[in-house]
């Protein structure tokens, strides 16, 4: 299936490992002009090559904390004088740590919604002119199964996540006659990094296995071949939607 990809510009945040590297490679692999981003610059050159080795395509690798004002600014700027415009944003962070709610302070908090939602906030923001001027453009959240069910002791990432689905949803109507899709995806419990880390933080999220009605978790591929159709020409009329890519997961029936 051509899923009309090629030569699109593509910027996937947080992508020097896991979800979003899967993404990057994904997109990459369906010819579009790939920028990913990282703060560990290590992580971020061994991706660059992972993704020009098996796409056989250039890629821009820009390094920075998208959650700090200036950074993501400059990240944007960089990004606009290499192709001028977007066409697919998707928007991504790392998760934050596990914990109840009285293990946390103000202060995480804050650190939370500047790395879920104010970093998606700004990334669109510097983005979306181009996708007007152009009347075409993808705009795709990566969030998490938490904000349909939350999960045990995720509650910063449970509580801020679900801002984000706001966000999509209400762009969603404001830009779809622009013929700009905003969407979300909904990871459930993934073979990435991010798990493993939350395995030896909490070995309990070990037996999270046995509650997914597939018997197994998902791959990172996987999950980047539901992002690449929302990216297509073929997802045209799909927006404001959340997608889950959780094995059945999910128990509600919305």
């Amino acid at each position: 299936m051509d899923l009309g990809l090629k030569n699109k510009t593509a910027f996937i945040a947080a992508s020097s490992q896991g979800l979003g590297k899967s993404v990057a490679l994904e997109l990459a692999g369906e010819g579009a002009n790939v920028v990913i981003c990282g703060r560990n610059k290590t992580n971020l050159e061994q991706a660059k090559q992972e993704i020009q080795n098996q796409a056989k395509r250039d890629v821009l690798a820009l390094a920075g904390d998208l959650s700090n004002p200036g950074e993501r600014e400059q990240v944007i700027k960089k990004t606009l004088d290499a192709y001028n415009t977007v066409d697919i944003l998707v928007t991504n962070s790392g998760g934050p740590p596990p914990g109840k709610f009285e293990k946390f302070q103000q202060q995480d908090w804050d650190k939370t919604y500047h790395q879920l939602l104010s970093s998606a906030v700004g990334l669109i923001n510097g983005f979306l002119p181009g996708m007007k001027q152009k009347r075409w453009g993808r705009i795709i959240a990566i969030t998490s199964m938490a904000v349909k069910q939350p999960v045990n002791n995720l509650v910063l990432s449970n509580a801020v996540r679900a801002s984000v689905v706001g966000l999509v949803k209400t762009l969603s109507n404001e830009l779809a006659t622009s013929n700009i899709t905003v969407n979300n995806v909904m990871p459930g419990y993934t073979a990435t990094d991010r798990l493993k880390e939350l395995i030896e933080r909490d070995p309990s999220f070990a037996s999270a296995q046995s509650e997914i009605p597939m018997g197994r978790f998902g791959r990172p591929e996987e999950f980047a071949a539901a992002v690449a159709f929302l990216a297509s020409e073929r997802a045209s009329y799909i927006t404001g939607i959340s997608l889950a890519v959780d094995g059945g997961w999910i128990k509600g029936l919305f």
